[in-house]
């Protein structure tokens, strides 16, 4: 990188040394500069920065400054005190709302991955649920995640943004290629049935012509909906409506598996 006279004395060549995005050549000169100034040699990291004046050295800086804000956030999210004064009474709310429609939902307790991030909530005035929902293409090695779904939306128009070909996000379009160009009749959605022996896997079947409502009915969710897209092609027999699945899918349920086995300990030992 080429050097610049040292800003401060601009008597030598800079040292590389950097205070405040300041060119200096020694201590001395950095601390002439704090004296001067009276900089702490702290740099404010939301600072304006005109784009004639943007670096690569900014550029890291604000990559940094964002992870940092990321790791904060995360640590905010794993804090179990901010979570506790209204969990309980608002879980036990939507466990009795799910059962009125035959949903049996189930929890994880506080501290799990799935239970940090369920967003989903139950609206009083409309009667409805919005659900927190996980969508996977195996086939790609792709996973998104929906929030606040109406539960009467039906399956193919929550499908739509990534599967139509003319109407999907380009982006997801160009990763979802395989499933954009196969006939719709050749997509099938499944949902793991849950609560199932150890080492035995299977899926229930979802009709994209239902709601999502219709479609959970007499099923058990842990947390919230994972639905499993996959093309019947490449589907490698996995087991489908209460049928024991393959060795040959082991694999593609490892990509699927919305629990550990840890998980599903808890929660057959809270049944």
């Amino acid at each position: 990188m080429a050097l610049h006279g040292c800003e401060t004395c601009s008597g030598e060549e800079a040292k590389d040394r950097m205070l405040m995005f300041l060119c200096t050549f020694s201590l001395a000169c950095v601390k002439k500069h704090k004296t001067a100034l009276s900089c702490n040699g702290i740099r404010e990291k939301a600072a304006f920065v005109s784009i004639n004046e943007f670096s690569e050295l900014n550029l890291l800086s604000d990559y940094r400054f964002l992870e940092d804000v990321g790791r904060m956030t995360d640590g905010a999210a794993r804090d179990v005190s901010l979570h506790r004064p209204t969990t309980n009474k608002f879980i036990n709310y939507l466990k009795n709302r799910a059962r009125k429609h035959n949903i049996h939902l189930k929890t994880l307790p506080i501290g799990f991955t799935k239970r940090r991030e369920n967003s989903t909530t139950f609206n009083k005035k409309e009667q409805r649920f919005y659900w927190h929902l996980k969508l996977i293409f195996p086939h790609s090695h792709a996973e998104y995640t929906v929030k606040r779904v109406p539960d009467d939306k039906t399956l193919g128009e929550i499908l739509k943004p990534y599967l139509d070909p003319e109407e999907s996000d380009p982006v997801i379009r160009q990763k979802l290629k395989i499933y954009t160009m196969s006939p719709q009749s050749d997509v099938q959605i499944l949902m793991k049935i849950e609560n199932r022996q150890h080492n035995s896997v299977s899926y229930d079947e979802l009709h994209a012509s239902k709601s999502l409502l219709d479609n959970l009915k007499d099923k058990v969710v842990i947390e919230y909906p994972t639905l499993l897209v996959v093309l019947k092609k490449l589907k490698n027999d996995m087991g489908v409506l209460g049928q024991d699945a393959s060795e040959s899918t082991e694999d593609l349920d490892s990509d699927s598996s919305s629990l550990s086995s840890e998980e599903e300990g808890e929660i057959r030992d809270s049944s």
